[in-house]
């Protein structure tokens, strides 16, 4: 059956995500990067060669290692962040990832009619369970707090919770039709779903299950990534803009144009730095938090894939599906 969003097929995981016009306000212009030394400046910093049609991508800062979903092959390869290599691969059909560094899970959807999450322990380089969700579970999120992880699913409009400790559902929230990016802030307990077909960003308390809040953003939102120290929320839209979400009054705060249309988007809290990936351009904007501008826009090998950060390092590591390759990000700070 085919997905509704274009691109996506059960079984399948080519991706092209629809954008339309979006309703955010106070937009924020680039600026030209300032000049620094060569040796320091924001750059690729290395190319890494992975499985067959790479795509979903999480770090456990807590081992320094990059796990990446590679699509065609039906693997998730596991990278060294100190040594730049391959350590290892594990068979299972995954599309995105999300990570709990405490536990070492990895939440692996398949993004097809099935609906299913593979748990896999990164330590054992092993699938210990498979959880059922709703149709077409595209991504997820995982409470490194409560250990409790949220996919969203697309067909279902719908977004299940597992508890980590059981790898069982809990609890199913209906939220708007076509839901994709999730992200979660795990000092508020609040987690956040955006909807391709939708003009908002659904915001469920963690707590109770419920949607609590419905910021309006306009249309075609897909990604979204969360700096728990600010409490802001970065969402990628439509008209080349990444609108920005404040978590305490549930308003957009600002909107930053980026130049091109943005698709996955990644947070380093550390050092308050977004990294939204420019689909259709082939680069990556460099944003900051602070400012709510962008400072840097590197070239990388293609667009459509997502983008991973590990605060400890500051690297952020871009999966490229035309190229089947992970390109590392160095020395960016927005």
């Amino acid at each position: 059956m085919k997905s509704k969003w274009p691109g996506i097929f059960a079984g399948t995981a080519a991706m092209v995500i629809l954008y339309t016009p979006s309703a955010a306000s106070a937009v924020s212009r680039p600026v030209s990067p300032p000049q620094v030394r060569a040796t320091t400046a924001c750059r690729v910093a290395d190319t890494i060669p992975v499985g067959r049609d790479p795509r979903g991508v999480a770090v456990n800062p807590r081992t320094n290692t990059v796990y990446v979903a590679n699509v065609q092959d039906a693997t998730v390869s596991s990278v060294s962040g100190r040594t730049h290599k391959v350590t290892g691969t594990v068979d299972v059909s995954a599309f995105s990832l999300a990570l709990d560094p405490k536990t070492a899970m990895i939440y692996a959807t398949n993004a097809s009619e099935e609906g299913q999450v593979a748990v896999v322990n990164a330590r054992l380089r092993k699938v210990v369970a498979t959880v059922d969700v709703g149709p077409i579970p595209l991504f997820a999120a995982a409470d490194p707090r409560t250990n409790v992880i949220y996919v969203s699913n697309q067909d279902g409009g719908t977004v299940s919770v597992i508890d980590g400790k059981t790898n069982q559902v809990t609890a199913t929230i209906h939220v708007p039709r076509d839901p994709a990016g999730i992200a979660v802030n795990p000092k508020t307990d609040r987690i956040y779903v955006t909807s391709i077909s939708t003009r908002s960003v659904s915001v469920i308390n963690g707590k109770t299950n419920r949607v609590i809040a419905a910021v309006h953003v306009g249309a075609g939102s897909s990604g979204v990534a969360v700096n728990p120290r600010t409490n802001r929320i970065y969402v990628t839209l439509g008209r080349s803009r990444v609108t920005v979400i404040n978590g305490k009054t549930n308003r957009v705060a600002a909107a930053v144009r980026v130049g091109a249309r943005p698709g996955s988007i990644a947070v380093n809290p550390a050092t308050n730095t977004i990294f939204a990936i420019l689909d259709h351009v082939s680069k990556v904007a460099v944003i900051s938090g602070s400012s709510n501008k962008v400072t840097r826009a590197i070239r990388i090998n293609s667009g459509l894939g997502e983008v991973a950060v590990n605060p400890v390092t500051g690297r952020a590591y871009v999966t490229s599906p035309l190229r089947n390759t992970v390109q590392i990000l160095a020395h960016c700070r927005g």
